[in-house]
């Protein structure tokens, strides 16, 4: 057997190689000789932060002093053991998200793939992503996250304006911002996403706009835009609340919104999900198993995952969510192999309605064979080819049903979550009373 740091370091060597590959604009499943439930991805969930910013309410905590030996030998037995649970026998994606990720040592994040590495087949052009912040990520950091087998980066700059910053809570500034962009940028040419944030207190469209067009100058193929959601137990919504700061105008928010995608659109990016844009096939294939309900696995304080238990002989997808608190997870992964706290199955029709709300979400939508590939007693023709609220959405060119599947159009997926409203009460009312058509088609 190869001694297994030789193993990784091959593997990180062949990922690097395939970096220069073309990439695909599709959100296509890739082709492989293994089924979907032998496929999965997998989130690495990194718990602190150096500060918590003022919108923040994830699963996260600031060090007293962290014991990384300790918590990295959890993440790998956790990861060990959940792949093994699962039966999953290839790894298309890792993220290492959180919290701050950045924070870790790339000996931690290289230990984690050694480990995914020895269990199952991770293929040479996985992409690897690597959640960063500004301060605790520069060039000569970043260079030995590269090192480790990270191949992709996401940073969250969140805005340009230094005000805006302090009023999120960033400890990063605009010219930190741009410094880390552009030695990502060189590291990871094609591979590096950024953040930006809208929908502000008292945060106006045109210098928002400033901003964006100043950030087209500067980064690479992969754009997220992310509107403010002011939190419960929140600073920022704390001083919203109090009067301190003036609440978020949603009708500028959607204007910021509007305007920026098409800002996008004009700029050769494309609109491949609500939230993110892509140019030169860059779409992140780690968020492309949430949105096509593919399996994933969620390791560390917090994480979630989704997947058949098929290793322990179980048929029914679940929904599992890790123990919160690092601490007490820590303790039951060194216990049991695993912290998960609670595991659900799901229902046909719960996966059914979360394969519409996520397909949707995306601009190829929820094609025929996508989802047939859940094994629906229904088409979606049978479920939304009779509405007469389907039928109106679809005039109004919001909706397209045709011979490909269900997708919003270019208006459509500005307004989804309305479209929502409609269109999941149909499907379940559609199941209540399933009665499937003997020939699909429409």
């Amino acid at each position: 057997m190869v001694p297994s740091r030789v193993r990784v370091g091959r593997w990180v060597a062949a990922a690097r190689a395939a970096q220069k590959r073309p990439r695909v604009d599709s959100l296509e499943q890739p082709r492989s000789s293994e089924s979907a439930s032998t496929r999965a991805a997998l989130y690495v969930h990194w718990p602190y932060c150096e500060k918590r910013c003022s919108y923040c309410n994830f699963n996260k905590y600031i060090p007293r002093g962290v014991e990384e030996g300790a918590l990295r030998n959890c993440l790998v037995t956790e990861a060990r053991t959940l792949l093994r649970l699962s039966g999953v026998q290839r790894v298309e994606s890792v993220f290492f998200g959180g919290g701050t990720p950045s924070l870790a040592s790339p000996h931690t994040l290289a230990a984690v793939l050694e480990a995914v590495a020895q269990e199952v087949h991770l293929p040479a052009d996985s992409e690897v992503t690597l959640e960063a912040n500004p301060t605790s990520a520069p060039g000569s950091r970043l260079a030995a996250f590269g090192a480790a087998g990270v191949n992709r980066l996401s940073i969250g700059l969140q805005s340009l304006d230094d005000t805006e910053l302090q009023l999120l809570g960033r400890t990063h500034s605009a010219s930190d911002a741009l410094q880390t962009l552009a030695a990502a940028r060189r590291l990871f040419p094609g591979r590096v996403s950024v953040d930006l944030m809208l929908g502000l207190p008292a945060q106006k469209v045109e210098p928002w706009l400033q901003q964006l067009q100043k950030l087209l100058n500067l980064c690479d193929d992969h754009v997220s835009l992310y509107q403010l959601t002011l939190e419960r137990g929140t600073s920022l919504f704390a001083q919203v609340q109090q009067g301190t700061l003036p609440a978020p105008d949603p009708d500028l928010a959607a204007e910021m919104y509007q305007q920026g995608r098409t800002v996008l659109r004009d700029a050769g990016f494309r609109q491949y999900e609500v939230s993110n844009f892509a140019r030169n096939g860059a779409l992140s294939t780690h968020n492309r198993t949430y949105w096509q309900c593919g399996q994933y696995l969620g390791i560390g304080p917090g994480a979630h995952g989704q997947f058949v238990p098929r290793g322990a002989g179980g048929h029914t997808r679940e929904a599992r969510i890790q123990t919160l608190e690092p601490d007490n997870w820590m303790k039951e992964v060194m216990l049991c192999g695993h912290g998960t706290r609670k595991c659900v199955p799901l229902s046909e029709l719960e996966l059914l309605e979360e394969v519409l709300a996520m397909g949707l979400r995306t601009d190829e939508g929820v094609t025929h064979q996508h989802w047939q590939r859940f094994e629906p007693p229904l088409t979606l023709w049978d479920v939304f080819g009779a509405s007469g609220e389907v039928k109106e959405l679809l005039a109004r060119g919001l909706l397209l049903l045709d011979h490909r599947g269900l997708r919003c159009s270019w208006e459509g997926l500005a307004v989804l979550d309305s479209l929502l409203l409609t269109l999941l009460p149909q499907l379940q009312e559609a199941w209540q009373h399933r009665t499937p058509s003997p020939v699909s088609g429409g």
